[in-house]
């Protein structure tokens, strides 16, 4: 993974305040233009910084355990140090680092009495995710996004493809939390999915090819579209259950107790 890189902190800022009110503003016509083009506002610093180092974690290049000096992340980002620690502190929040004053951050490890918490919080959530989605009226495209999901690990597996199979399947989970229609579920379950991504990435090929895990889904997404909250919610705190237990004993009989 490649290094962002920051643009030059050098900006026309300055010449434009001297000409005062003499500048012209865009027209309508021209934010228009630049609609129908495409164009977006810059990605602030910080957001990018954020999303560097969050991917940099959660695919193992930053191993758990290890420290960096807020001008190392600087200089690793090709960033200044306000938007390296603005990112700093949301991954803290997030429990990802643990970030130490005057001494940078700490990617902080996970062990299995970690997971076996995490996955116990996440039982609860998307279940409760998934009773709220087939209890919603108007469910929008959630189902086919869902069964496309679906698909795409059916299709990873027939390749053996477990990396592209746990994209699909992440893809699953976030879908399925969306299609609740409530945005602080959403954002509690990804800050634990963000926790345990590592730990997951790194035991795909320790477990079982997970068939039955796309079968879990189907059977989830069969309930949401027949608005049985009920049975959807019995599904997937099973699926999820199931999930969790057999993390946990593959982290202990491996002696992987920490990561």
């Amino acid at each position: 993974m490649k290094p962002l890189r920051a643009r030059s902190a050098g900006s026309p800022r300055s010449s434009v305040k001297s000409l005062g009110n003499s500048v012209p503003k865009p027209t309508a016509a021209k934010k228009s233009a630049a609609a129908r083009t495409g164009h977006r506002a810059r990605e602030p610093f910080a957001d990018k910084a954020y999303r560097e180092l969050r991917a940099r974690i959660l695919d193992n290049s930053m191993p758990s355990g290890e420290q960096y000096t807020e001008d190392e992340l600087a200089s690793m980002l090709d960033m200044s140090r306000t938007p390296t620690r603005e990112a700093m502190l949301r991954l803290a929040g997030e429990g990802l680092v643990e970030v130490r004053p005057r001494h940078g951050m700490r990617v902080k490890p996970v062990s299995v009495v970690d997971m076996r918490e995490i996955y116990e919080v996440l039982t609860a959530l998307e279940s409760t995710a998934a009773a709220l989605a087939a209890a919603r009226t108007d469910q929008g495209d959630s189902i086919k996004q869902l069964r496309h999901a679906i698909s795409e690990m059916d299709a990873a597996l027939k390749l053996d493809d477990l990396k592209a199979w746990a994209r699909a399947d992440e893809q699953f989970h976030t879908l399925l939390v969306a299609a609740a229609g409530n945005a602080r579920l959403s954002e509690l379950v990804q800050t634990y999915v963000g926790q345990s991504h590592r730990v997951r990435m790194l035991t795909l090929r320790l477990r079982a090819k997970p068939v039955m895990s796309n079968r879990d889904h189907e059977a989830v997404v069969d309930a949401v579209e027949a608005h049985d909250a009920k049975r959807a919610r019995e599904i997937h705190f099973s699926h999820r259950e199931q999930s969790g237990k057999m993390l946990v004993e593959l982290l202990v009989g491996h002696g992987l107790t920490q990561l």
